[in-house]
């Protein structure tokens, strides 16, 4: 278990109010074979560590390349030593010459806070990147600007001569849902028919093409009645009495003169001269006189035309997403159609041999968690998921989906790593990808990354040649949760033009501890109203855990350092 693990795993018992046992002591290894990884995931050369220990090639949520947790999708590590991120292109054109770091992190820090993993050397050295790389030797350069924005490399970062490269620093939390959400710009803008808006997004304002309502009606069943009172029932030129009104006539009713009174139903057209509605329980009608013991004032029960809106008011902005009263509303101010941002189109693919799709876990093989969770998820926030492949550990179909895909958004579960059958980071070098985050300063979920893909062969009917984006979510399925917030999210926001959501905070009820240097989202319950309101973390909130989750009311953002009762954090609403 490395140290970032055990900092984990003792926050999520603090948090849980559970006694963690003491563990067995771990055997001494006297000597230990190092397989040092290329980028295209096949084994290079090898070397021995004659120290003892084991190696440190691992990440905080996943040591040493391992593979998932019980209940996980697929492998989701911080690259260690052997295998960083590619980066973009370097910040003056010079291979070798690094931009500078993203703000709020320093140049020799760690990207997660923890100890930097030492690679495959044992020799000492300097780094001439935005890092210094603990006990690797020389490292050229990591070609990163600081945003990871340029073009990717289209070979291996430069080594040193034991091996080693250069790692850049992660994002912080907030970095990273900028970067997401400043990536991309809406999809473009398509008319459809009412009938098929649902869920996209408005691309201009909606404005009233009508009076709303347009002209005087009622608003209760009972008698339009003009004057004070009591009334005489209206009159056909033959004398009999005037049929009632009611919703859908056509004809415009006649003039009602004062001290006359018709009978009218709920939304049927109001006569000129009406000086009010009288309720139909509120009439007493006996004789030929309509009487009531309790007058209407002048105006009751009547919808004045306009009342909600004039012809050419804004109803509602652009950005708004398209709901089935946002729908409704439309119709009644007169569209057919909408001028909509479609929901963008997204591909899941799980990864892992490990993985079971169905029955119990066996044979060392476990439950595939997020293959159903995550497509839902994704729907939730705004996209269309087209399909959800399970790949397993199979690098050309990796290669081949991601190539042939014609979505806008790929979501890959596990495989951020670099072991040996972590083929995500190789792929995306071979399909010349640009790298905008490659590691988050989150827990959990800090291995996560989002990639922008060439154009796909294949468009939308019409459109014009896009690029597509791919989030990487590690195989722990709460740290893929947190992926999914801190990336997806924005991004599909972006990308169907949706307006953020007003930042939202709320009040700890509790203490709730934090990791040292990178942000915590921690599943957390609502108590209480008003100024009791309080929120409180929820227990079994660890890497490769849903318990906590599935019960959670939304995850509270949680600094670095933690959180005392009182105070007040961000606060991200689930989408449902």
């Amino acid at each position: 278990m490395s140290d970032a693990d055990e900092l984990d795993e003792a926050i999520a018992l603090a948090n849980s109010g559970r006694i963690r046992q003491d563990p067995p002591p771990a055997p001494r290894l006297k000597r230990i074979r190092r397989i040092q990884w290329s980028a295209d995931g096949t084994e290079g050369p090898d070397g021995v560590d004659g120290t003892e220990g084991g190696d440190a090639s691992g990440s905080a949520e996943n040591p040493g390349g391992a593979r998932h947790a019980a209940g996980g999708a697929g492998r989701g590590a911080v690259p260690g030593g052997a295998h960083p991120p590619q980066g973009a292109a370097d910040r003056d054109g010079v291979p070798g010459r690094a931009g500078p770091a993203p703000s709020g992190h320093s140049g020799n820090a760690p990207a997660d806070g923890t100890r930097q993993p030492t690679g495959t050397g044992t020799g000492t050295g300097t780094a001439e990147s935005t890092g210094t790389a603990e006990g690797t030797g020389t490292a050229e350069g990591t070609g990163q600007d600081p945003h990871g924005r340029g073009r990717p490399r289209q070979h291996p970062q430069k080594r040193s001569e034991d091996g080693a490269e250069a790692q850049a620093p992660a994002a912080t939390w907030s970095e990273a849902v900028a970067l997401a959400s400043s990536a991309v710009t809406a999809l473009p803008r398509e008319t459809v028919p009412l009938t098929h808006a649902l869920g996209r997004t408005l691309a201009a304002p909606l404005r009233a093409l009508t009076d709303l309502p347009p002209f005087d009606t009622s608003a209760m069943d009972g008698w339009a009645v003009s004057g004070p009172g009591p009334w005489e029932p209206a009159r056909a030129a033959d004398g009999t009495e005037r049929p009632g009104l009611l919703a859908g006539a056509r004809a415009e009713p006649p003039q009602l003169a004062d001290g006359e009174a018709v009978r009218i139903a709920t939304g049927a057209r109001v006569p000129s001269g009406t000086s009010a509605v009288l309720r139909r329980e509120a009439a007493e009608h006996t004789g030929a006189r309509v009487r009531t013991a309790t007058p209407p004032q002048p105006g009751t029960d009547i919808r004045p035309r306009g009342q909600e809106c004039r012809k050419g008011d804004e109803l509602l902005p652009t950005g708004t997403a398209v709901t089935p009263a946002v729908l409704g509303l439309a119709a009644a101010a007169g569209y057919d159609d909408l001028a909509t941002v479609p929901r963008p189109r997204a591909e899941v693919l799980v990864l892992g041999d490990e993985l079971l799709h169905r029955g119990l876990p066996r044979d060392g093989r476990i439950r595939d968690a997020l293959g159903p969770m995550v497509e839902p998820w994704l729907t939730a926030l705004g996209a269309e998921v087209t399909v959800t492949r399970l790949l397993g550990d199979d690098a050309e179909a990796l290669h081949e989906a991601l190539a042939g895909s014609t979505a806008d958004v790929l979501v890959t579960t596990g495989s951020t790593a670099a072991g040996p059958l972590d083929h995500l980071r190789p792929t995306l070098l071979r399909l010349e990808a640009q790298l905008l985050v490659h590691g988050v300063r989150v827990r959990p979920g800090h291995p996560m990354l989002l990639a922008v893909l060439a154009p796909g062969d294949r468009q939308r009917a019409g459109g014009q040649p896009r690029h597509r984006y791919l989030v990487g979510l590690p195989g722990n399925p709460l740290a893929a949760l947190s992926g999914l917030v801190t990336l997806a999210a924005p991004l599909l926001r972006a990308l169907a033009g949706r307006t953020a959501p007003a930042p939202r905070e709320a009040t700890l009820g509790a203490e709730v501890s934090g990791h040292p240097h990178d942000t915590r989202l921690v599943p957390v319950r609502c108590e209480g109203s008003g100024l009791r309101a309080r929120i409180r973390p929820l227990r079994y909130a660890g890497p490769a855990m849903l318990r906590g989750v599935a019960s959670c009311d939304a995850l509270a953002v949680v600094p670095p350092g933690g959180g005392a009762p009182g105070t007040d954090v961000p606060v991200l609403d689930l989408p449902w």
